[in-house]
């Protein structure tokens, strides 16, 4: 009778700890699919809807032939092109994303993580960018510049039906 005791308490020990094992076994991959979900997830923002609003830059007569403007609160270049036509390009580089800054000297964007290249229209000089620099919409109204930033626009390389024009 003894002996039958001793088993029913190691059984029962056994039990016991295969459950605890197993216990703690779901609760890890529930923690590992819990972190898999918020990774593959991460900064969407579904039931938020971007507003139409724009960026004001300024008044047209602000901004000379030729010339780049910074907005960092934008996040964006302002170019305005020898032909007058004005471009939003992104800060971010195509190639991993790190800020490119205007050499005015060179009369080009330069990108301090890889020295990719841009030239003033968003157009690659020097890889390793793929393309060309994203853009942002622009519209010109009673002479005002506006920049919408909650629209970017992928490309691959400039086109002149890109630029946005004053009617003035």
């Amino acid at each position: 009778m003894k002996l039958k005791k001793e088993s029913n308490i190691k059984t029962s020990r056994r039990t016991f700890l295969k459950k605890l094992w197993a216990g703690l076994g779901i609760v890890a991959a529930i923690e590992v699919v819990a972190i898999g979900v918020n990774f593959l997830f991460q900064g969407r923002k579904d039931t938020i809807k971007p507003s139409e609003d724009y960026f004001i830059a300024g008044p047209v007569k602000d901004f000379a032939f030729n010339s780049v403007t910074p907005f960092r609160r934008g996040h964006f270049y302002l170019a305005r092109l020898a032909d007058g036509g004005f471009l939003a390009l992104s800060l971010k580089c195509t190639h991993l994303g790190c800020s490119v800054s205007w050499d005015e000297t060179n009369n080009q964007f330069v990108c301090p993580c890889h020295s990719s290249m841009f030239e003033i229209n968003g157009n690659v000089i020097s890889p390793p960018a793929p393309n060309a620099l994203d853009t942002f919409p622009v519209i010109i109204e009673s002479g005002i510049v506006k920049v919408n930033t909650n629209n970017k626009i992928e490309r691959k390389r400039f086109q002149k039906e890109q630029e946005t024009y004053s009617k003035v």
